[in-house]
């Protein structure tokens, strides 16, 4: 039987004397090239995020927001250091088993929502269980509907993306994000294209599922959503440049 989102998400086994490291981060440096000339977006990282946090990276525009997130996905890989994310060192996993273990521990937000225009919400929040063949196809269409009604989107399961409003889109990835029940959820500027109405909705949303033990880490450019998070990450010019709760 497939799990909903009232389940809580997986979890890695807690330390003794507390909350276990989720994500843990040494030495990581991260450079891009371009022909001859080498662009550096991280250096000498060292980070650790708790499981069970909520955590807000801060910065700059250009400072390495992003990048950091990439590299906790295994979107990205680093050019020196180690990425370790739910005991698995993810910058050493090929390709393909980099592939199964994002399906079953971590959910993305995009800041651009990247919903398939010809797809419904229920089709598109049923994406990750269709990769991961996750039962039958209308087991997995019934989950992401209950997804749907549980991010606010009861009778909408059938609208195309075109037909919903910005906020609409971004709980059909939330949705999306949350269908195979990852232990992590990442999320690169969740509220950047709402309204300020629309944005603490999103937010409210997101600390819903964190109070049901999700671990959450996002980017933010918004002060006010920053200060909600249990931490703050504050990088600049590619470094950790402070760490604060707010």
């Amino acid at each position: 039987m497939d799990t909903l989102i009232t389940t809580p998400p997986r979890s890695v086994d807690a330390a003794p004397d507390g909350p276990r490291t989720l994500i843990e981060l040494r030495g990581v440096d991260k450079a891009y090239r371009a022909g001859r000339v080498t662009y550096p977006a991280l250096n000498a990282i060292d980070l650790e995020v708790a499981q069970g946090e909520m955590v807000a990276i801060v910065g700059p525009s250009g400072s390495g927001k992003s990048t950091l997130l990439n590299l906790f996905t295994g979107v990205d890989r680093p050019t020196q250091g180690t990425v370790t994310v739910a005991g698995a060192r993810i910058d050493q996993l090929s390709e393909n088993a980099l592939a199964r273990w994002r399906s079953e521990h971590v959910g993305i937000v995009f800041q651009f929502f990247q919903l398939l225009p010809t797809l419904t919400a229920a089709q598109n929040a049923a994406l990750p269980l269709d990769l991961a063949h996750r039962g039958r196809r209308r087991r997995r269409l019934d989950v992401a509907r209950r997804n749907l009604s549980r991010v606010g989107l009861a009778g909408k399961e059938e609208h195309l993306p075109s037909e919903l409003s910005g906020g609409e889109q971004q709980r059909v990835a939330i949705a999306r994000a949350i269908a195979c029940q990852p232990m992590l959820l990442v999320a690169d500027e969740p509220t950047g294209n709402l309204d300020s109405a629309s944005a603490s909705a999103i937010f409210d949303l997101l600390a819903e599922l964190h109070r049901g033990g999700m671990t959450i880490v996002f980017v933010t450019h918004d002060r006010e959503l920053a200060d909600r998070a249990s931490r703050r990450v504050t990088i600049h010019d590619g470094r950790v440049a402070g760490r604060s709760a707010p």
